[in-house]
């Protein structure tokens, strides 16, 4: 990363700990909130928003971090809830014990609406225009509700045990991982004012990195260990998911790989011919490839 992402990103972690202990008046509450929060984790997602802020050349000021917590956030409930004994029943997450194992069920499932709602309520506060407010809130909604992270998330609980055809499984994490990660980069698109060209070309280009990101973690769920993940490996074979590798084998998971991160970028490469430095996104990009 460049200084100035670098930087941006250092006081993205402070912010977050900071939003959650300024709008929650519940002490255990927050405290389990922050727990997830700073777990760690790749920070793809803000990442990717702030990289994509930058190639538009748009300052990485107050307004753009708390975006780019906003997305982190956004990203952390989802976890919360995708670890609970109701639908994964993860003991681990970024290297820690899950949020229910530390502070049970109920205070997880709180946690993670808590993180969710608070999204809306940093958004809306925003010293931007109405117009761009409207806009990140209503496409976070969608990247987040019934049409994107949670039908995904629903999706996911009922093909357990399932044999999906490639075409379904597609379908499933174009919602529970595409969506939040496409986001990421419309929402940039959103700030700049981007063009109509680009801002297709960025939706296009989340939904290949997202896809792209999920293939790479089903690979990881089989070839990494649990302290390399962080996560208990080999979990979606105990619970008999449907996975990139168990429908296309190995080899074939890694040229999937391989071919969204090459259509990822070559619309890096149309978008750098419009004018955008797509210097640090690019290398984003690179970190996801797998190689042997």
């Amino acid at each position: 990363m460049n200084k100035e992402l670098t930087q941006a990103m250092q006081q993205v972690e402070t912010l977050m700990e900071q939003l959650v202990l300024d709008l929650t008046n519940d002490e255990l509450l927050a405290k389990s909130m922050c727990y997830s929060l700073a777990a760690g984790g790749k920070r793809i997602r803000p990442q990717i928003f702030l990289a994509t802020l930058q190639a538009f050349g748009v300052p990485l000021e107050e307004e753009a971090l708390k975006i780019a917590a906003v997305i982190e956030m956004m990203h952390t409930y989802s976890l919360i809830h995708d670890d609970l004994p109701s639908v994964d029943d993860d003991d681990l997450r970024r290297g820690k014990p899950t949020n229910h194992k530390v502070f049970g069920e109920a205070m997880a499932l709180f946690a993670g609406d808590a993180l969710l709602t608070l999204c809306f309520e940093i958004l809306a506060q925003l010293n931007l225009p109405s117009s761009i407010k409207t806009q990140l809130i209503a496409h976070l909604a969608r990247a987040a509700g019934p049409s994107g992270i949670v039908a995904g998330q629903a999706s996911d609980v009922q093909a357990e045990k399932q044999h999906v055809p490639l075409e379904r499984l597609v379908q499933i994490h174009e919602r529970k991982t595409g969506a939040l990660l496409q986001y990421c980069f419309v929402a940039a698109g959103i700030v700049a004012g981007g063009s109509k060209e680009q801002f297709a070309l960025l939706k296009t280009l989340g939904m290949d990195v997202g896809i792209a990101f999920q293939v790479r973690d089903d690979l990881l769920d089989i070839l990494a260990t649990t302290q390399e993940l962080g996560k208990t490996a080999g979990r979606d074979l105990e619970l008999e998911k449907s996975t990139y590798p168990a429908l296309l084998g190995i080899q074939g998971a890694k040229q999937a790989l391989a071919d969204y991160l090459l259509k990822a970028k070559q619309a890096c490469q149309m978008l750098a011919e419009d004018g955008m430095d797509m210097t640090e996104l690019v290398k984003i990009i690179e970190k996801l490839e797998l190689r042997d």
